[in-house]
């Protein structure tokens, strides 16, 4: 969701998982899924999540920057960043701090255990797979075939490999709730480039560097069960990028706030 706000040049928001309802949804993964607005700015985001979690339709006040505690945790979602993307943070993070932010920098080794984690192949493939073999034996030749492809190579993950990977999910985000709690939010780019051509992704090998590098940054937080939003930080005629600004587990009306700070400071 936020990957996709970021490549068009909207505002998104992706909130805990438990916040929003998921009835009626078809699952990807029904560990990872979690339902958010795109909308043209965060207070549109604000007022659609209000709505789909039972609340009154408004939106939270904006953060002053001015005194707000940002983290830019270094770690793998830097690594690769088209030079527009790295230039477009760097510009977002001194505006920033001269609009008052402290921002604190240093690494966060923590989201780097993530694709270690993940190295069995992740939640979303074997519970996709769940989901979705009775009807690939079925109908399998009406499929994509690369998404076919992605849901299948699940078959091989074993029952103790599911279990843990659900127990290593959950001692990291154990671990990773008191590393951010001193900050007002984390800050990182969206996606770590811009939106390719259509023609990049001819070569399946080329299809498979290119999304999982689009959704790297994302599925990093949506592992750790963090609320996200993302603003688009690209200067006029420029491509969009996306600057992602990752709030606590739970904490998804005070992330909108002080998304709404940053958005208002970097306009």
């Amino acid at each position: 969701m936020s990957a996709s706000a970021a490549l068009c040049g909207l505002a998104g928001f992706k909130p805990t998982q438990h916040r929003i309802p998921r009835d009626g949804v078809v699952p990807l993964s029904t560990t990872l899924d979690s339902i958010g607005p795109l909308a043209n700015s965060i207070a549109c985001c604000a007022i659609a999540d209000a709505v789909m979690a039972g609340e009154p339709a408004e939106a939270p006040m904006p953060m002053p920057v001015d005194g707000m505690r940002l983290l830019v945790p270094r770690s793998h979602v830097f690594e690769g960043l088209a030079p527009e993307v790295a230039a477009a943070f760097d510009a977002a993070c001194s505006a920033l701090s001269r609009a008052g932010a402290r921002i604190t920098d240093r690494p966060l080794p923590e989201i780097d255990e993530i694709p270690k984690i993940n190295a069995a192949g992740g939640f979303a493939p074997i519970e996709a797979y769940a989901w979705h073999r009775d009807l690939i034996a079925r109908r399998g030749g009406d499929y994509d075939p690369r998404v076919r492809g992605r849901i299948e190579r699940a078959q091989g993950m074993s029952a103790v490999e599911y279990i843990e990977l659900r127990d290593a999910r959950a001692a990291l985000i154990a671990r990773m709730a008191p590393l951010t709690a001193g900050f007002d939010a984390m800050l990182m780019p969206t996606v770590a480039i811009t939106a390719p051509p259509i023609a990049a992704f001819a070569e399946d090998t080329d299809y498979r560097r290119l999304n999982a590098l689009i959704l790297r940054n994302c599925s990093a937080i949506n592992f750790l069960d963090r609320c996200a939003a993302t603003v688009p930080i690209q200067q006029p005629g420029d491509a969009p990028v996306g600057l992602m600004i990752v709030g606590e587990h739970g904490g998804d009306r005070r992330l909108l706030a002080v998304a709404r700070g940053i958005e208002a400071a970097l306009a």
